[in-house]
């Protein structure tokens, strides 16, 4: 996944004209380093729910403090050549689903956009030789809106949402978690926002509380392993985990966590946010790496 750096190296890498400049900070004051998270978003039902799964994740957002920012990569967006970043000042929901009762198309998150902080997420990753564009038309995607909904329910936290690049491979993306991670220190909030299981054709929609399939939990359970050994190198080799075609049968749902993990820090804690499947196979696992 790369060489981790120190907390120090991380705040001597913040480029003179990182976000701090581009978002109009003031005087230099000491800032927490932010988390980088991954959240397991389910069902886009779960804009309405107050269960525990929204429970924990507002739990989150309250305990994160006051982040500067959030940028997100979404398993609901995927671009060809160079991976785009939204720069409106307002960005838009894009409602991508479909059969949904009318109330989810109602739904509002008018968080603000960061267009020069956005600039500067293109910067960063172009250095790391990752081709990246901003991208003034496209808004939020479910994948973000969502859990963003219930953790920063206010929306008064500017939001830039990052596509994957198609066809990426766990190191394309943990490569760009890598370019951002120095961000972590001015207080902007990584995220990744996917799935550790998600198999459509598989998942029981007449019951949320379905009992869970074996074969679920079998690969939920080599990615906790995985986490809690922080082994992330081995959470690489996926497809040799136990069910793994049958846990993704295409990957965009599982490459977001290693934005996540490539933005780790070596004294990075591993805080679980969810544990817990929704109907029968949708492991909405979610957890924090905090400084």
């Amino acid at each position: 996944m790369g060489s981790e750096l120190d907390r120090r190296g991380v705040l001597q890498g913040v480029a003179a004209a990182g976000v701090a400049g581009v978002m109009g900070a003031g005087p230099t004051v000491a800032r927490q380093v932010a988390p980088a998270v991954f959240v397991s978003h389910g069902s886009p039902m779960t804009a309405l729910d107050s269960d525990a799964y929204p429970q924990a994740l507002k739990r989150l957002g309250d305990s994160v403090g006051a982040v500067k920012a959030l940028v997100v990569v979404s398993a609901h967006w995927e671009t060809e050549a160079r991976v785009h970043v939204t720069a409106m000042a307002a960005p838009p929901l894009v409602y991508d689903f479909y059969g949904f009762p009318e109330e989810m198309y109602r739904l509002r998150y008018p968080a603000p956009g960061a267009p020069e902080l956005s600039l500067d997420v293109v910067a960063r990753l172009q250095a790391a030789g990752v081709p990246a564009v901003a991208e003034a038309s496209r808004g939020l995607d479910h994948g973000v809106w969502v859990p963003l909904r219930h953790a920063f329910p206010e929306a008064r936290v500017p939001v830039i949402q990052v596509a994957l690049p198609a066809g990426a491979s766990p190191a394309d993306v943990a490569r760009m978690g890598e370019a951002l991670r120095p961000l972590r220190a001015d207080g902007v909030l990584l995220m990744g926002s996917g799935g550790v299981v998600h198999n459509l054709r598989r998942v029981n929609f007449r019951s949320k509380l379905a009992s869970v399939e074996p074969w679920a939990a079998e690969f939920d359970a080599w990615v906790a392993e995985k986490l809690v050994a922080r082994d992330f190198v081995g959470l690489q080799s996926w497809m040799g985990a136990p069910n793994a075609r049958v846990a993704h049968p295409s990957a965009e749902h599982w490459l977001p966590i290693y934005f996540v993990l490539g933005a780790a820090l070596a004294e990075d804690r591993l805080t679980p946010v969810f544990e817990g499947f929704h109907h029968g196979t949708l492991s909405m696992r979610s957890f924090a790496l905090r400084a």
